[in-house]
């Protein structure tokens, strides 16, 4: 069950679903409603109506789905920029933004620990036959995750949209935690897949390009 997303003045459920578009990339209906936390039905009909304006585009067959047009593109840089304006959020945003940077690279550290572990020495890859030292790892991505929630609050508070993010970061951990350990890496909403989507939703936001 999808939870409901806050909306700042300038943020619609247009926008929600163009921009996720843009930080997640090609995505299914599923994909899209995941990411926004809005319905499917709504996810669906704001994706019409975006493709009769020429912002998205649809692509048929079992790896189908949607994707932005340059058009869209455009209007969701321009639409975010005037969101950051409206609301004042730059300062905070960018204060956050840094933060983040420091945490990303113990993350994708905690990622290679979870998909490599050391055998006689020599680095392989992680069969997960060994339970002591994937429940040592999952220790650290929940050890991680506290350090990172003040972060994801600052930006919640900032921009409220930010905050699906940090539903998805908790969502993913837990099922992690219940025996799922496809989410920390492995799966299209795992934490690091989520975590991934924040950092791009960061830099289109600031209108950082990914070096």
């Amino acid at each position: 069950m999808t939870q409901p997303i806050p909306s700042s003045p300038a943020t619609g459920a247009d926008l929600l679903v163009l921009h996720a578009l843009r930080y997640a990339g090609f995505s299914g209906l599923a994909a899209v409603a995941s990411v926004t936390g809005l319905p499917e039905p709504d996810v669906e009909s704001e994706l019409i109506d975006l493709a009769v304006a020429g912002l998205v585009t649809h692509t048929a067959g079992d790896f189908g789905g949607w994707g932005l047009t340059e058009t869209g593109r455009a209007v969701d840089a321009e639409r975010i920029a005037d969101e950051l304006a409206t609301v004042g959020a730059r300062p905070a945003v960018t204060a956050a933004f840094e933060r983040f940077l420091v945490l990303n690279p113990e993350l994708l550290d905690l990622c290679a620990a979870w998909q490599l572990r050391p055998v006689d020495g020599v680095m392989t890859l992680n069969d997960h036959t060994d339970p002591a030292y994937d429940l040592r790892v999952l220790r650290r991505f929940l050890e991680f995750d506290r350090r990172a929630e003040p972060v994801c609050a600052e930006l919640s508070t900032a921009l409220p949209r930010f905050h699906r993010h940090r539903v998805r970061l908790t969502d993913a951990l837990a099922r992690a935690e219940a025996g799922d350990r496809r989410y920390l890496t492995e799966h299209t909403s795992s934490y690091h897949g989520v975590w991934f989507q924040l950092h791009e939703d960061l830099l289109v936001t600031l209108g950082i390009p990914r070096h």
